[in-house]
């Protein structure tokens, strides 16, 4: 089964994945990226600020990007900010 990889990056940097996820097809490997992009959100998402953007990119075993994926994150008060 082919193994793809499937490397992070947001306004923290880039995580480089070296281990991968066998995937028995693309889609596959696309429905992989879109259920893990939200639990990389919830845990790294900053406590600092309102915007922020996670982007998957899944590589197949050559190296070679095959498919990308954003998530973000907007938050606006509606009021004053508390202090």
């Amino acid at each position: 089964m082919p193994r793809y990889y499937f490397d992070v990056t947001d306004e923290g940097g880039a995580r480089r994945d070296d281990v991968g996820v066998e995937c028995p097809d693309l889609a596959a490997a696309r429905a992989e990226a879109v259920r893990v992009l939200p639990d990389i959100a919830r845990h790294e998402m900053p406590k600092d600020g309102d915007r922020h953007l996670f982007t998957v990119i899944v590589r197949d075993g050559r190296g070679c990007p095959v498919y990308t994926a954003t998530l973000g994150f907007a938050g606006l008060w509606l009021t004053e900010v508390p202090r």
